[in-house]
């Protein structure tokens, strides 16, 4: 379940990027997996074509850092470093 509510946070920041651009496709996702975040790369990778499926991330490049300092403030987080959206 903990999974779940990181994408869901994740999506909802990303259709709000998408929909305050005019609605334009997102073409590239770049996010931080936190190091007590819980999930390994090839399972987020998994959830997000999942989850993409009908938004505008839909068929988006996917870059995913590994981050190992379990100290950090965000190591349980899915952090969203930044989007790319079509040139439209």
């Amino acid at each position: 379940m903990h999974e779940f509510s990181l994408m869901a946070d994740l999506f909802r920041k990303m259709s709000e990027i998408s929909n305050s651009n005019g609605n334009r496709k997102i073409v590239t996702v770049r996010v931080k997996l936190g190091a007590l975040s819980h999930i390994t790369p090839h399972h987020f990778e998994a959830h997000f074509i999942d989850f993409s499926k009908g938004t505008p991330a839909d068929g988006a490049k996917l870059e995913i850092v590994q981050l190992d300092d379990r100290n950090d403030p965000s190591a349980q987080s899915i952090l969203l470093e930044s989007v790319d959206l079509d040139a439209q």
